[in-house]
C-alpha cells in the first residue's frame, strides 16, 4: 500500500508527559490474531529504570498527528518496533523507518551491529532484507487461550505489593545471572502507567521460601496479555515451580480480563519452552530479529 498524502512522517521522542499516548496506542494495537509484537507491558517492564529513562528510550513515527509506529530502544543496539495494524504495509512509512534505522545520525540506533525486532509480515522487514540486513537467532513465541478456566497452580501464590517488593526483587536476581533488579526498581516500575494493568506474583514452597516470580501485563479486557519476566530461583529448579508460576500468571491475566497470555523466549532455551508448554501454552512459529553487521 502506498500512502502519499502530502504529509511527512515525523520521528518523535516523547517526553515523560507524552508517554501515555504511546502506551495507549500499544494497548489499542494488541489483538489475538496479531503476531507477537511490542506490548505496553514491555514499556512497563522498562519503566523500572524510571519515567525519564523510559521516555528517552521510546521513539514514535507519526503522520498528521497520528502515531503509526512505536519503538523501544531496549538496548542501545536493539530497537523493538511495532506498527499500527492498518499501516503495516504502508510503503511511505516503511521506507521512512528504514531510513531512520539505517542512518546512525537519525539518532535511533548507534553505529555498529544493530538489531530490529518487528512483527512478522510487516513491509519494513522486507525492505530491511533488501537493504542487506540478516536474520538473527530464533525466538519462540507461545500463547495460552484464556477463554477456559485456568487450573489451580498447586503452590502458594502471593500478589506482591510495595511491602513485598524486596522479596520480588530478590527472586528476580536469583533467577537471572545478570539481573540488577532492586526494590527501588520495583517501586519505579509500579509507579509507571502500564502497571495499572499489571500484577507481580511470587510462588512459595512448603517451607515458606520464595521460589519463583513473574510479572504479568494486561493491555485491557479482551486483549492479549504478556508475561515479562518469569523466573525460577536457581536453587529451586526442576521441581515444577516454573510451571506453577506460569499457570498462576495465566490465571492473573484472566482475572484482569485478558483474552490470552503470551510469552516469548529464545528458541535455544528448550527448558523454558517446555515449561511454558507444560503450563498450557501453545508454541507459535519462530520469529527472528533483523540485524545489520558492523
Amino acid at each position: 500500500m502506498v500512502c502519499d498524502r502530502g504529509v511527512a512522517i515525523e520521528l518523535g521522542e516523547p517526553g515523560v508527559d507524552e508517554l501515555s499516548e504511546a502506551v495507549g496506542v500499544l494497548r489499542e494495537w494488541q489483538h489475538d490474531a496479531a503476531p507477537m509484537q511490542l506490548h505496553p507491558g514491555d514499556l512497563g517492564w522498562f519503566w523500572r529504570f524510571g519515567a525519564e529513562a523510559t521516555a528517552a528510550a521510546v521513539r514514535t513515527w507519526s503522520r498528521d498527528g497520528r502515531i503509526l509506529a512505536v519503538g523501544l530502544l531496549d538496548e542501545p543496539k536493539l530497537l523493538r518496533l511495532t506498527i499500527a495494524p492498518d499501516a503495516q504495509r504502508d510503503e511511505e512509512l516503511a521506507r521512512q523507518l528504514v531510513a531512520d534505522l539505517t542512518e546512525p545520525e537519525r539518532g535511533v540506533l548507534i553505529a555498529g551491529k544493530v538489531c530490529v525486532e518487528a512483527p512478522m509480515g510487516v513491509l519494513v522487514q522486507d525492505l530491511l532484507f533488501e537493504d542487506g540486513w540478516n536474520a538473527d537467532e530464533p525466538w519462540t513465541p507461545l500463547r495460552r487461550d484464556l477463554t477456559e478456566p485456568v487450573p489451580d497452580p498447586g503452590v502458594r501464590i502471593e500478589v506482591i505489593g510495595p511491602e513485598q517488593a524486596r522479596v520480588r526483587a530478590a527472586v528476580q536476581r536469583a533467577s537471572f545471572d545478570r539481573s540488577t533488579f532492586t526494590e527501588e526498581h520495583w517501586h519505579a516500575m509500579a509507579a509507571g502507567l502500564p502497571y495499572a494493568d499489571a500484577r507481580c506474583l511470587v510462588a512459595y514452597d512448603d517451607q515458606g521460601n520464595a521460589v519463583a516470580a513473574v510479572t504479568v501485563w494486561s493491555a485491557g479486557p479482551g486483549k492479549p496479555g504478556v508475561l515479562e519476566p518469569m523466573g525460577v530461583h536457581r536453587e529451586q529448579r526442576g521441581r515444577g515451580y516454573g510451571k506453577a508460576i506460569t499457570v498462576a500468571a495465566a490465571a492473573a491475566l484472566q482475572e484482569l480480563g485478558a483474552s490470552s497470555a503470551m510469552v516469548c523466549t529464545p528458541s535455544f532455551n528448550v527448558g523454558a519452552v517446555a515449561t511454558y508448554q507444560s503450563a498450557g501454552f501453545q508454541q507459535l512459529p519462530e520469529r527472528r530479529d533483523l540485524c545489520r553487521a558492523a
